[in-house]
């Protein structure tokens, strides 16, 4: 196998370290550059079991004689910067010492037919993660973000994601008609009103619409709806956490099959 080229920065002006910077910092820098930054080995490894092949992989100096062993092929370009300048560019309060640059993926075509997950305006980054590995995790393979959700490829994203990324279709930026475009039934999570889940008849597939943390669903996309969910709160709370609640709602369906 050809070694790949390996270059060291100590520069704070490098364009590469500027670049870099941005990419981690910047929750939209990956849409101009068409490229996405994977912090930490964990995440690296799984876009690595997913079959993603990152075009560029970078390592803090301290941690790169230690890391070859394992990383010294991951990419066909290796970078490695001064320790100080990874922690500059990284998103974490303890910077995780190696990450990957990808080519953003292509977007995909909606899938009318496709089991869904709609993100209506979902701002937190750590819930839009959160949704993503259950979307994964229980048979979801396209997610449909309106305009106004977080921006599904930023660092933080990706970093709660853990790799889900990696096993969905994801569109995003659509307005809040595109989402008529689904064929299959829309369920819209409710914290008042609907049939109660654990005695609901799921249809499969379908797409489930997770709203605003704040604000919920759209009346635009609840008047879509073909079943309104509500989950039994036996505890008394007011409502759920979108992820949580999205966690709940998917894990039904997907057991529902």
């Amino acid at each position: 196998m050809t070694s790949p080229s390996l270059i060291a920065i100590h520069s704070r002006d490098n364009p590469f370290v500027k670049d870099l910077r941005r990419l981690a910092q910047d929750t939209t820098a990956y849409r101009k550059q068409g490229r996405v930054w994977l912090e930490g080995d964990h995440l690296c490894r799984a876009a690595l079991e997913r079959g993603q092949r990152p075009a560029v992989a970078v390592f803090a100096e301290s941690f790169w004689p230690q890391a070859q062993t394992e990383w010294a092929q991951a990419a066909t370009k290796t970078i490695v910067l001064a320790d100080a300048l990874f922690a500059d560019i990284s998103g974490l309060e303890s910077p995780a010492r190696m990450g990957f640059i990808l080519d953003l993926p292509a977007s995909s075509a909606l899938q009318p037919s496709a089991a869904t997950v709609v993100l209506d305006r979902v701002q937190d980054a750590g819930n839009v993660g959160s949704i993503l590995r259950s979307a994964s995790a229980f048979g979801f393979r396209q997610v449909v973000a309106v305009k106004g959700s977080a921006a599904l490829w930023s660092s933080k994203v990706l970093r709660a994601g853990m790799g889900a990324h990696f096993a969905l279709d994801l569109i995003e930026g659509v307005e809040h008609a595109a989402v008529g475009s689904l064929a299959v039934p829309l369920l819209v999570t409710s914290s008042h009103a609907g049939d109660w889940l654990h005695r609901a008849t799921l249809p499969w597939p379908c797409a489930w619409v997770l709203g605003h943390e704040g604000q919920g669903v759209s009346p635009a996309l609840e008047a879509r709806a073909a079943l309104r969910i509500r989950i039994a709160q036996p505890g008394g709370e007011e409502s759920l956490n979108v992820a949580a609640a999205a966690a709940i709602c998917l894990h039904a369906s997907g057991a529902a099959r």
